[in-house]
């Protein structure tokens, strides 16, 4: 399956939906090829925007997908009408959902310990039926060569089909391209904070404030310490992205 991407501040990012993005998950599930997903909003455009090597891996990836709704309506005005926010948490409840018929094995990497066992805990009972490979969740810390080895292998042992990596943007970016080839299973997707969301662990924005593009505002109240660097940087992507549309910026390659 083919889908069309746009450059916005140099990341190519894939003019998607929901529905596009399953039929892509199934077609790469038949062949068995190794992709990652990248799951981005318009802070990770930015960090991006700043780093070539993070910028190279969003380029890279099987998809990169809009997560945020500035970027949305970045595409939108480009032309692509059917565009829709694929946003972590729902990508990870429409894909389990989607791959119950099918038998999809899912692996959860990341989050604070006890996190993804709420988690999976949770999708148990909403999707009893939902095949649970693994669970992993690794130190706040460097892994030594010999930790990280053991980790390929545990997850290579469990069969998993989706590696769901909820180590944070940009760790979990670089993860999936440093484990590329190495896994078994053919799909990693990483997915920020949906591990926390989903286990109750944080709380998500109430929808309307999500399709309003005022999420990071909620986010930025409940977290301001942790946050205040991610969201400090929307009022330049604003004057950058006007600037590309008006042809005075320049995207970087």
């Amino acid at each position: 399956m083919t889908h069309i991407r746009e450059d916005i501040l140099g990341a190519q990012v894939s003019a998607v939906n929901m529905d596009m993005v399953l039929a892509e998950l199934d077609s790469w599930l038949v062949e068995r090829s190794p992709h990652y997903i990248c799951v981005t909003p318009a802070h990770s455009i930015m960090d991006g925007y700043r780093q070539s090597d993070l910028r190279k891996i969003f380029n890279a990836s099987g998809l990169t997908v809009p997560d945020g709704m500035a970027i949305v309506w970045i595409l939108k005005l480009k032309g692509h009408r059917h565009v829709q926010r694929v946003y972590g948490p729902d990508l990870l409840i429409a894909a389990s959902k989607h791959g119950l018929e099918k038998g999809y094995r899912h692996y959860f990497y990341g989050g604070a310990p006890g996190v993804p066992e709420k988690l999976v805990q949770k999708l148990s009972v909403d999707f009893p039926e939902l095949q649970i490979a693994g669970i992993s969740t690794p130190p706040f810390r460097p892994l030594s060569a010999e930790e990280d080895e053991e980790i390929i292998q545990e997850i290579n042992k469990s069969d998993a089909d989706i590696i769901w990596v909820g180590l944070g943007a940009p760790k979990q970016e670089f993860w999936m391209q440093a484990h590329l080839g190495k896994l078994n299973a053919p799909i990693m997707v990483g997915v920020g904070a949906a591990f926390d969301f989903l286990s109750g662990n944080k709380a998500q924005a109430p929808l309307w404030i999500q399709r309003s593009g005022l999420e990071w505002l909620f986010r930025f109240a409940h977290e301001p310490k942790r946050l205040w660097a991610r969201y400090s940087q929307y009022p330049k992507f604003v004057l950058l992205i006007f600037l590309s549309f008006i042809g005075v910026a320049k995207s970087k390659a």
